[in-house]
């Protein structure tokens, strides 16, 4: 990212296009779901995802099990990215991830300040994460105008993002932990492990198998099973060539791509977005936690990703790439702000149980992601105008 990018790579580009396609679905999806819920078949909409299958409910089958498959695709996304993409050379990938390291404490130190010592602290991760399907959306709007750099920047730390957030997930939404189930998961990761850097099975079918006892075993573990769908990730052979179609990696991403943006995240806004806006929604937004969500996603998202770059920056540790300016960071911060996905997923492991304190984090963060979004639109399409097309 030192010198301004005037192509994107085959994978960059596939991942964008799919990316902003989903981003129109998943807009679509979550005003069904708001319509439905607060129509007069609201109740039975809402209770239609607590039906229970097999021991887990519908809503808990997506948010377990679908989404597993959806953070398979981030790791996957990120172990591409740190071996031929752009977080490959430190250099470059020191950019990204300032800026995500910005955009993630800024807006939990926000949250947290506000919320602290109160039943709802524990949603400081809530404003966390960026949702890169909603972020890439908007600048697939504004097109050509957009320098390549800032494409790169956005996903590049949105993605980086999504790892802190799994790790967040990971060490601050466990619950009750069972040493035995977890040591078996990881067991069973280990073997993976040797298939792969010792036996070079390239075969996909033992790594899909395993990921699935690994889910199951996390499932039971206490730690949230959607994790064994990132270490599943780099436990899958890769290719250090970029765009290397015989990569078992790349070729599980490339077929992925598409059930994850078209079925399963549409599927999961259907079950996770439908907020009731009842009589007291002002009051509710009032709260500390409603706050802190809004104020982290809307305002500790563009200062965390700015003041963090310019440090960097000032300090010599990296540079801007030419076709870039502090307003494009500026811009993407504000796309930092649509936290959508992420945040609402956190929000069910943060207040599990609570449902009146789900919906108000919940419709906190879909003003906040829709705010975040015109802003942030807005602002770049200004910023852009004079930009030759990248």
């Amino acid at each position: 990212m030192v010198v301004a990018l005037q192509t994107l790579s085959q994978s960059f580009q596939a991942f964008f296009d799919s990316e902003k396609s989903s981003g129109i679905l998943l807009i679509l999806c979550t005003v069904i779901s708001l319509l439905l819920a607060n129509s007069l078949i609201g109740t039975q909409y809402l209770e239609f995802w607590q039906t229970r299958i097999a021991g887990l409910s519908i809503g808990q089958w997506i948010n377990d099990a679908l989404m597993a498959i959806f953070f398979l695709l981030i790791g996957l996304e990120l172990e591409r990215e740190l071996y031929v993409g752009e977080l490959s050379n430190v250099r470059n990938a020191l950019l990204p991830m300032f800026a995500a390291l910005g955009g993630v404490v800024v807006p939990a130190l926000i949250h947290y300040s506000l919320n602290s010592g109160t039943p709802t602290e524990s949603g400081f991760g809530i404003p966390m994460a960026t949702d890169i399907a909603f972020a890439l959306g908007v600048l697939a709007i504004l097109g050509s105008r957009v320098p390549a750099s800032l494409k790169v920047l956005v996903v590049a730390y949105a993605v980086i993002d999504d790892l802190c957030a799994i790790i967040v997930i990971a060490v601050f939404y466990t619950a009750d932990l069972s040493a035995a189930y977890l040591l078996a998961a990881l067991a069973v990761w280990g073997v993976l492990l040797v298939f792969n850097r010792v036996l070079r099975v390239m075969a996909m079918l033992p790594y899909l198998i395993g990921g699935v006892l690994m889910w199951a075993l996390m499932l039971k573990s206490g730690v949230h099973a959607t994790i064994a769908g990132v270490m599943l990730a780099f436990a899958i052979p890769f290719s250090h060539r970029d765009d290397d179609a015989a990569s078992p990696s790349h070729r599980l991403e490339h077929i992925l791509h598409k059930p994850v943006a078209f079925i399963i995240l549409p599927v999961f806004a259907l079950a996770n977005t439908g907020v009731v806006i009842g009589a007291d929604w002002m009051q509710s937004l009032a709260s500390g936690n409603s706050i802190g969500i809004v104020a982290g996603l809307l305002v500790g998202k563009p200062i965390g990703v700015v003041l963090l770059c310019f440090a960097a920056v000032a300090t010599g540790l990296c540079r801007l790439p030419d076709d870039l300016n502090w307003r494009h960071v500026l811009g993407a911060g504000m796309l930092g702000g649509i936290g959508f996905t992420m945040s609402i997923f956190i929000t069910n492991l943060a207040f599990a149980g609570d449902a009146a304190t789900i919906n108000a984090a919940k419709m906190a963060i879909l003003l906040a992601s829709l705010t975040a979004g015109t802003a942030g639109f807005l602002w770049l399409r200004w910023v852009c105008r004079p930009t030759a097309a990248s």
